[in-house]
């Protein structure tokens, strides 16, 4: 069994919180629209509006505010109040102004494994947004690449470690979305470590495919840099 030379990670809820603040301005939401739909209606409505504008908008926090202010006129029959609207804006601009929290043991994993590995950042989403936040976080100097991309999928993933000079079954990837990082890479050949998040958005959840030799499942990123010396050796 080969070993990996190319360590990958999410950022979005691996490195630093990020789902957190989409449920705090969810719940700001559901307050604004109380005296229209009950909150668990408001959430699936939401949800629902999330899912179908993927094509449109993408992931991130701008399609996340179209969405919300879709829902809202939908569940207020077009009679959503402009203050409501404009509050719904504003707090989609906080949230693209909130200063970026680490997760713990985030710097320390990456200050562990560079030098033995070449170490790749692939996320997804809005690439302002993307960009600030990896530029706040103070840890884009570890990073060999940064690929910021619209979706997460086997050919994504593919031609990404082609573009490093990579093999699939030497690149390993870790992050907290089963469907997103860990998935579309287990089916390109390489090695999947999940590192779940306490809060993890209802699309990017998935099965994790235990019987699958490639697929590692850790508590926190403490464990990673052990767990990764034992990729390709006798002991697995």
């Amino acid at each position: 069994m080969q070993r990996p030379e190319l360590i990958a990670f999410d950022a979005d809820d691996t490195l630093w919180h990020n789902e957190r603040f989409f449920r705090l301005t969810q719940d700001r939401f559901a307050a604004l629209l109380a005296d229209h739909a009950p909150r668990e209606h408001l959430g699936e409505r939401l949800l629902a509006a999330e899912r179908r504008n993927l094509g449109h908008y993408g992931f991130g926090i701008k399609g996340f505010v179209l969405s919300m202010i879709e829902t809202a006129i939908e569940v207020t029959d077009g009679r959503v109040p402009a203050p409501v609207i404009a509050e719904l804006i504003a707090a989609g601009q906080e949230m693209l102004r909130h200063p970026i929290e680490l997760l713990p043991h985030a710097r320390e994993t990456l200050i562990a494994l560079k030098g033995t590995y070449r170490i790749l950042l692939i996320t997804k989403g809005d690439l302002l947004d993307q960009e600030r936040k990896l530029a706040q976080s103070g840890l884009g100097d570890f990073f060999d690449g940064v690929e910021i991309v619209s979706h997460k999928t086997a050919g994504v993933y593919a031609d990404i470690f082609r573009r490093h000079g990579t093999r699939p079954t030497e690149a390993v990837m870790v992050g907290n979305s089963l469907r997103s990082d860990i998935l579309p890479v287990l089916r390109i050949g390489g090695w999947g470590v999940h590192v779940p998040h306490e809060l993890t958005w209802e699309l990017e959840r998935d099965e994790p495919p235990r019987a699958h030799s490639r697929f590692l499942a850790l508590n926190t990123l403490e464990e990673l840099a052990a767990v990764l010396r034992t990729i390709g050796t006798d002991d697995r």
